[in-house]
């Protein structure tokens, strides 16, 4: 196969949305439709030991929910697809935002019963930002939801972006009967509490067919043929160029857990979905197309598997084809580097590869030469525009609880920190050790891993913070001495960049007054 024709083949999505709408169990089904897996791990259920295949931390598996983006790649219809299960909880919303940088494009899991919650909004902003495409997937159908046309108003006014049904319930809850696809023309009927991959899809060449009736009664027949009739009359034309310009978001109903309306969504997705796409660097725009290898890394996970205590850097390959045998520049240490064990994923299932390309998602193991944001490329010093850390909400003090596991305490917050799973101020005096975060729960599973992956404890002691604010100035002179003054309330970030930690929104805009060369930074990237 070509190299132009390896790229076609490929689709690099994110799966979004608010907690507990059932996006990790749509990511399951994905990944059963595509052959990557036999059977369904339960996401809920401690009883059953065959959790959800993309939650494998083990705090993951004990509260039910992801706390990390998991990847996983699988072929489905010939087309090489790389899924990202994203964190759905807003206490880890950063490494779903970064993870959106390494995505062509979005499918959205939205609850029929709740319909467009908070932190769905806020992870549309972050689409937003970069036109990214859109797909809604509203879940749920088996149980007693909102109606239909409701939920799609909803989702045009919160998320602020035209759409477009492409399928269409009979029904909804108890008296829920199937799907009706607009873009396929197909009907398929829903079979309750069937786990098992489902099939029973009937070609409708002609909705007006008195078949239907036969099919599904003469009531939901008359009211389905309404439906379409106002649909088709209601909503323009589905424009792919729109879609994939992000201007308006194709729409699809069904049941992850009943396997329902799931098929239908990944058949319409490899059809319509982007291949990858062009990327910004600080130089220029590089192509997919382009011979020469580039990407860059969005994600760090320590110790994927404990036994092993190994360190792997995700990394989206942007253009080229990585080869495993070949050295490549890491522009930001401007050194070549050699990655004899490039991994595919498949959740913490890994497999070694000889060669990748642009859209794949690969790891690299790694000693702790690679951060989040960092670039690598085929001689080219050009960095792709980077990941950049938020200041956070919650800051909380890190007190040792044993002595005697200072180093495994030192190398734990480091290596997490590098993750990204918080962020590290040290102060410039006394060393205090303080970790912020966006939210709380992220406090919760630094306690885990530090325990159960580097032995180690410590307590998190609350501190009143309103802002950590990265700082710079042109004039060095001046810096300096603003350190010297506030040199209580200076620290450094993990980069060693030096951070303000303003303890009130009001002393912060009095600092800033009284200190008008200084730049005060609300994130980690600045010019």
């Amino acid at each position: 196969m070509s190299f132009e024709q390896e790229i076609n083949k490929r689709r690099t999505f994110g799966i979004i949305s608010h907690p507990d709408a059932g996006k990790t169990t749509l990511t399951e089904k994905l990944l059963l439709f595509g052959g990557a897996i036999k059977t369904a791990g339960a996401v809920k259920s401690n009883k059953i030991k065959d959790h959800a295949k993309s939650d494998f931390m083990e705090i993951e598996k004990q509260r039910g929910i992801s706390v990390a983006t998991s990847v996983m790649g699988f072929e489905y219809k010939d087309v090489k697809i790389n899924l990202l299960d994203t964190p759905g909880h807003k206490d880890f919303a950063e490494d779903t935002y970064r993870t959106l940088t390494a995505v062509d494009s979005v499918v959205m899991v939205i609850d029929c019963v709740k319909g467009v919650e908070e932190q769905t909004q806020k992870l549309m902003e972050v689409c937003r930002m970069r036109n990214t495409p859109v797909i809604c997937f509203i879940n749920k159908l088996d149980r007693e939801g909102q109606d239909p046309y409701d939920l799609l108003d909803e989702v045009e006014s919160k998320l602020n972006i035209k759409v477009r049904p492409l399928s269409w319930p009979i029904n909804m809850g108890k008296s829920f009967k199937g799907v009706y696809s607009l873009y396929d023309k197909d009907l398929i009927l829903f079979q309750a509490s069937r786990r098992e991959l489902n099939n029973d899809t009937l070609k409708v060449e002609d909705i007006n067919d008195p078949e239907l009736e036969n099919i599904i009664g003469e009531n939901d027949a008359d009211q389905l043929r309404e439906d379409v009739d106002l649909i088709e009359s209601v909503y323009s034309d589905f424009n792919v160029q729109d879609y994939l310009d992000g201007k308006v978001a194709p729409v699809f109903f069904g049941s992850a857990v009943n396997n329902f309306g799931v098929r239908e969504l990944l058949d319409t997705f490899i059809r319509i979905a982007p291949n990858p796409k062009p990327r910004e660097t600080d130089l220029r725009e590089v192509s997919p197309f382009e011979s020469k290898f580039t990407g860059f890394v969005f994600k760090i996970h320590a110790n994927m598997d404990p036994k092993h205590r190994n360190r792997i850097a995700f990394l989206r390959i942007c253009s080229g084809k990585f080869e495993r045998t070949k050295a490549y520049t890491h522009v930001r240490q401007d050194k070549k580097f050699k990655f004899s064990n490039a991994t595919a994923f498949m959740a913490q299932q890994k497999e070694t590869i000889d060669e990748a390309f642009p859209g794949d998602i690969i790891g690299l193991y790694d000693t702790g030469n690679l951060k989040i944001g960092d670039t690598l490329t085929d001689g080219e010093k050009a960095t792709y525009k980077g990941i950049p850390s938020f200041s956070p909400e919650i800051f909380k003090e890190v007190i040792n609880k044993d002595a005697m596991k200072t180093k495994q305490l030192e190398k734990g917050l480091k290596q997490l920190m590098e993750e990204g799973v918080a962020q590290m101020f040290v102060y410039e005096m006394g060393s205090r050790k303080v970790i912020g975060t966006v939210g709380a729960l992220q406090f919760e599973v630094i306690q885990h891993r530090l325990k159960h992956e580097y032995g180690a404890t410590c307590d998190f002691v609350p501190l009143n913070m309103y802002k950590a604010c990265w700082i710079s100035c042109d004039d060095r002179k001046k810096l300096d001495e603003f350190v010297k003054s506030k040199y209580r309330h200076i620290a450094q970030d993990k980069d060693g960049k030096l951070v303000f930690m303003a303890e009130t929104r009001a002393w912060l805009q009095m600092v800033q007054d009284n200190f008008p060369d200084i730049n005060f930074h609300f994130t980690s990237e600045f010019e």
